[in-house]
């Protein structure tokens, strides 16, 4: 039968949740330190407790060696030859033990003894609760609330208690003394104070847990989830997929008129869930982790470094990134993936530039600004600054650096490059419009100095008598030296002579060619009437 020490060690350890032998062990090391402070010594001690009477004793253990050479230690080692004269078959490294009476100990020693009791009690409890609880990291726990801290929650473990840190926690929940919940293990830390069992209710594990309780579906395999996204008190995102093609993942875990996913919500306080079809491509992943947003298309930009761009209509934009970037931030997280996502029209824009880099772009020369004077230009032109572009692009503050361009000159060169582009502000004067001159054709140009050395030429031929008119056209062939030799009689005959011809040339040369039109017409309508006549008997018929 056990003593009663014995039996309060039982009592104890079960208290504890730790192994009687652990309190055991701490009793004796207790009673052993005990006995070295009251005889003041500094050999080896060891107690021993006898479970059926409840005495312990204290035993001083010495070491045996070969000689006296070998002695380190006087107070805790002897030589053999001494060890035999007490144990004959003692051997080199036994060890032979004294007996040291306990009885003298006093009051001192026993709360000693009782401080050394609890010390080794409370490791013993930490070293059991470290064990008890480190592996299961990620399971899913009842715990009772035990108390409410400023920050903290207190937890109920039944073995141990676990704290869940403010981070940890929903902003959707509050909690009571003495509620019953359910809580995920994330890890023991080993603290001074003991280990620190650690849990939460914002770990995606736990919205995995209720809905494996919540539907069947889920809990025999049917039904798998491949990936969760947690914004705790915010929204979920889970992605489900089905083994069996007859049943709808997406459809089982919402159940009959949302039964399933209503039990989930209300656990979760009201927070809100998205359920998604999983799928292998990861385009089409996308697409649905994105909902409700419409996605246009998605496109795959980097596969080493798992990048996505993700393009929507421009009244799908704000729906698609969602709540400060909460739908897209939880869709990168399901997904595992950068997602980049723009609409439309930015991407139109980004292929504009894109092909505009490309091809270079289009450049004027900084000279074409006419407002600006010789020296700002010489001044530009000396920055590097060589087109218009280049001035339209560049900020204030980069405008500054350059030398010898000061407040007023910044100003000059804003409103002159705002008038290049035309842009004008209220009360500010366009320059005119000047319309140029049609100029006049060449033919035109032509008549006109044609018409020009016609009226010059009849205003000289008045000027000057017939003779001199005949030396002048005289002189354009070559018969000056021959007119001025002829009598006023011969000049008058050639004069009249020239006349005749320059009247009558044109008109018979029109003449001639009528008449040789004529005969060719008249030629033509012989032959053809001979061969009509070939063609008909003397009677009328036709002979062909």
């Amino acid at each position: 039968m056990a003593s009663v020490l014995y039996q309060s060690i039982e009592t104890l350890s079960k208290d504890k949740g730790i192994e009687p032998a652990i309190v055991v062990g701490a009793v004796e090391d207790a009673i052993a330190l005990a006995t070295r402070k009251y005889y003041k010594t500094q050999e080896n001690m060891r107690a021993e407790m006898d479970r059926e009477t409840g005495e312990i004793r204290a035993y001083v253990f010495k070491t045996v060696v070969e000689g006296p050479e070998q002695v380190e230690d006087e107070v805790n080692q002897m030589t053999l030859d001494a060890a035999r004269e007490l144990a004959p078959e003692v051997e080199v490294g036994g060890e032979l033990r004294f007996y040291k009476d306990t009885s003298p100990l006093g009051r001192i020693a026993a709360q000693m003894a009782k401080q050394v009791i609890f010390q080794k009690v409370r490791e013993a409890e930490r070293d059991t609760v470290f064990l008890e609880y480190n592996h299961r990291a990620g399971e899913v726990l009842n715990a009772t609330v035990k108390r409410l801290e400023p920050m903290d929650v207190i937890f109920d473990l039944g073995k141990a208690e676990a704290r869940m840190p403010k981070r940890e926690q929903s902003r959707l929940e509050q909690f009571a003394v003495g509620e019953r919940v359910r809580v995920v293990l994330l890890r023991v830390d080993r603290a001074a104070k003991g280990p620190q069992v650690i849990v939460s209710r914002a770990a995606p594990a736990l919205v995995q847990s209720l809905f494996q309780s919540e539907v069947p579906e889920i809990y025999d395999g049917t039904v798998t989830i491949r990936a969760i996204a947690r914004e705790a008190g915010e929204r979920t995102k889970i992605a489900v997929v089905s083994r069996d093609k007859d049943v709808d993942p997406v459809g089982a875990c919402v159940g009959m008129k949302g039964m399933r996913v209503q039990s989930i919500i209300r656990e979760l306080r009201g927070e809100k869930i998205d359920i998604i079809e999983y799928s292998e491509e990861i385009t089409t992943f996308a697409e649905k982790a994105l909902q409700p947003a419409k996605v246009s298309r998605v496109s795959i930009v980097d596969l080493a470094e798992k990048q996505l761009e993700v393009i929507v209509d421009d009244t799908q934009l704000s729906l698609a990134i969602g709540k400060k970037g909460q739908n897209v931030r939880l869709a990168a997280k399901l997904l595992q993936w950068k997602i980049d996502i723009k609409s439309e029209e930015e991407k139109r824009q980004e292929v504009e530039q894109q092909m505009q880099a490309m091809g270079g772009g289009p450049t004027t020369p900084v000279e074409q600004i006419t407002e600006l004077g010789e020296t700002i230009l010489e001044k530009l032109i000396a920055a590097g600054i060589t087109t218009v572009e280049e001035l339209a692009d560049m900020t204030p503050e980069q405008l500054e650096e350059i030398p010898g361009i000061g407040e007023k000159t910044l100003e000059k060169i804003s409103v002159a490059v705002r008038h290049y582009f035309g842009q004008y502000e209220e009360g500010e004067e366009r320059p005119a419009v000047v319309v140029p001159e049609v100029g006049a054709s060449a033919a035109e140009e032509h008549l006109i100095d044609e018409t020009n050395a016609e009226e010059s030429g009849l205003e000289s031929s008045l000027e000057k008598t017939p003779e001199e008119m005949l030396v002048a056209d005289a002189s354009e062939v070559g018969e000056v030296e021959e007119v001025r030799g002829l009598s006023t009689e011969e000049i008058a005959e050639v004069e009249e002579a020239g006349s005749a011809s320059d009247a009558f040339s044109d008109a018979d040369a029109r003449e001639e060619a009528i008449e040789l039109d004529n005969d060719a017409v008249d030629s033509l309508v012989n032959e053809s009437q001979e061969v009509s006549d070939e063609g008909i008997d003397g009677e009328g018929h036709d002979r062909g």
